[in-house]
């Protein structure tokens, strides 16, 4: 698979979603990830970024202005030992829990599938850093419904166990803009990882579209040490 510029696969499209992205920085000295959100609808707009503990979450920027709640407030990230779970929904609190149980990544999501947003059924992606004595991989997750019909959920799990410097993955929710929205397509995407965070994330927010954008969050994790550093931008500041 080609390696494709970060900055150009998000530029190609007005209207990604919701995306992770999860690699190793240039110098192979942190594990990386990024998740952004989009939104075409007021409510969907109505949201920011804030921490919550080592983790993160979603939260309505005008309370008075929030209709639906179910699928926008959720907790994106959330860490547990030396893993860094990152995901597009509440799935991240199954994962949690269910890893706590002694199951796998790939197990937990078996409880769950696409959300049930008709007639887009938008997928759930999920990604998980594991980093554990100096070693470092990761997984990606995507479920989806098949080519739009809701009777099955189609589920694909992706697993890097040695990241390259300089490379990472990026998963998306949509291929595009549409009316209903087409659900992300094939293997995770290969991008390149460069930069420091200050300049990675920067990065990543001018390439996503200005009308669209809604928060992103980054993360650069040591990987001999643990110790990782943040950044979280909103639109409504």
């Amino acid at each position: 698979m080609e390696i494709k510029k970060l900055s150009e696969a998000l530029k190609s499209s007005s209207y990604p979603g919701r995306g992770i992205v999860i690699g190793r920085s240039g110098d192979g000295r942190y594990a990386v990830t990024a998740y952004f959100i989009m939104g075409r609808s007021e409510n969907s707009r109505n949201r920011i970024f804030i921490e919550d503990g080592e983790g993160i979450r979603t939260k309505a920027f005008d309370e008075g202005k929030l209709k639906d709640p179910s699928l926008i407030i959720y907790a994106p990230v959330r860490v547990r030992g030396g893993d860094t779970i990152v995901t597009n929904g509440d799935q991240t609190d199954t994962v949690f829990e269910n890893m706590e149980k002694g199951q796998s990544f790939e197990e937990s999501l078996r409880f769950r599938e696409f959300e049930p947003d008709d007639p887009n059924y938008t997928p759930r992606i999920s990604g998980l850093i594991h980093i554990e004595a100096g070693k470092y991989g990761f997984s990606m997750s995507i479920l989806k419904s098949d080519n739009g019909d809701p009777a099955e959920c189609l589920r694909f799990t992706f697993t890097y166990d040695n990241p390259k410097a300089g490379e990472g993955r990026f998963i998306h929710t949509y291929m595009g803009d549409g009316d209903p929205l087409p659900s992300f397509e094939g293997e995770p995407e290969r991008v390149d990882i460069s930069g420091d965070i200050d300049g990675f994330t920067d990065s990543i927010w001018n390439s996503l579209n200005e009308e669209n954008k809604v928060s992103l969050f980054t993360r650069f994790i040591d990987i001999e040490t643990g110790k990782y550093e943040t950044r979280i931008i909103n639109k409504n500041n």
